[in-house]
């Protein structure tokens, strides 16, 4: 198999290229424009392997990615490259209409004309797989659970936009038959996580001794899952996964965002015993809740489970205690990283103009 992942130098495009690299014969061309959460290090165990190539191209460049594919020829796309944080989505919306919708509409016109170029068995074989997220649902309320019919309800500019992007997929499918996957996932965490997002941030100011800001009270609810088993997942949706069909993939562990923040703070006093701003709960600070703030998201993930045989390795306690450990174990990834673009400032606060 001949894999093109775009958005691979990205925390979860890099977790899927490490898992092909690792636990497959595969090879896997990476796509990616190396915006500030694109970051090559992340693929060192990659890097350098005769299996893996990189490509700094943009998603929305139709001559750039018609060049990719016809030099590469791959048995499958897996789509990954996204604007994908919810607060930069509020302080400037238009990078994520560019990236994910317009982005989207051309890997999906690329690969249309690409496929049709193929004979009928290389036709059959080819899978264009849309990598999306939960937050096109919206927000359930204290019970229930996303599935794979569940209305579509976007409340922010970033799950607007993945919400098209997935519309737009489905009807390449059903107008052109192009054979597209879907899948729908849960909050992920990891290792190579970049610093904006809740863990590594509260990880990373805990580190420091900085003030840890929670949204509101903090009682806001995710579904935690593995970036390694969301690779995992990914893979074998793309092996087995039926052509036109929409698959969630959860971690079955419902946190609320303080509860996830307390057991930072908990792994943090454990391992570094000798920090000098222990107990580092004392470091929380409840701040301004951002607009339109989802109050909880939880996946049904029992399709894959069942058709397809997938269930997460990971529990969340171990998890999270293996994710502070290689942040403890790796300060120079995200010191190189945060000497960047981002700093670990808040964003969200203002509105796009």
């Amino acid at each position: 198999m001949r894999i093109l992942v775009t958005g691979g130098a990205g925390f979860i495009g890099s977790a899927v290229v490490r898992h092909i690299i690792r636990d497959t014969d595969w090879t896997v061309a990476n796509v990616d424009k190396l915006t500030y959460a694109g970051n090559l290090e992340s693929l060192a165990e990659a890097g350098t392997s005769n299996r893996h190539r990189h490509y700094k191209t943009d998603i929305c460049d139709r001559a750039g990615i018609d060049a990719v594919l016809a030099e590469f020829r791959p048995d499958a796309i897996l789509h990954l490259a996204a604007e994908s944080h919810v607060d930069r989505s509020i302080t400037g919306a238009a990078p994520f209409i560019e990236t994910n919708v317009n982005g989207t509409f051309t890997m999906l016109e690329a690969a249309l004309a690409y496929w049709r170029t193929l004979d009928e068995a290389a036709r059959g074989r080819f899978r264009f797989q849309h990598i999306s997220t939960d937050e096109v649902f919206g927000s359930l309320g204290a019970t229930g659970l996303f599935t794979e019919t569940t209305p579509y309800a976007p409340n922010s500019p970033y799950s607007a936009s993945k919400a098209a992007s997935d519309h737009l997929v489905r009807a390449w499918h059903h107008t052109y038959g192009l054979p597209t996957l879907a899948t729908n996932c849960s909050n992920n965490y990891g290792p190579y996580h970049f610093p904006e997002k809740l863990i590594p941030l509260v990880t990373i100011r805990a580190l420091r001794g900085e003030s840890l800001p929670v949204y509101g009270k903090g009682e806001n609810v995710r579904d935690w899952l593995h970036v390694e088993d969301h690779a995992e997942a990914l893979t074998l949706v793309l092996r087995k996964g039926k052509p036109g069909e929409t698959y969630n993939i959860g971690g079955n562990s419902e946190r609320r965002n303080i509860d996830v923040v307390r057991g930072i703070c908990r792994l943090l006093d454990e391992m570094q015993p000798d920090a000098a701003h222990r107990p580092h709960e004392s470091l929380i600070n409840f701040v301004t809740d951002r607009p339109g703030h989802d109050a909880r998201y939880a996946i049904d993930a029992s399709k894959i489970a069942t058709e397809l045989g997938w269930r997460p390795r990971h529990n969340f306690e171990s998890g999270l205690r293996d994710t502070v450990r290689w942040f403890l174990d790796n300060r120079g990834w995200w010191e190189r990283v945060m000497s960047g673009a981002y700093r670990g400032e808040r964003l969200g606060l203002t509105a796009a103009s």
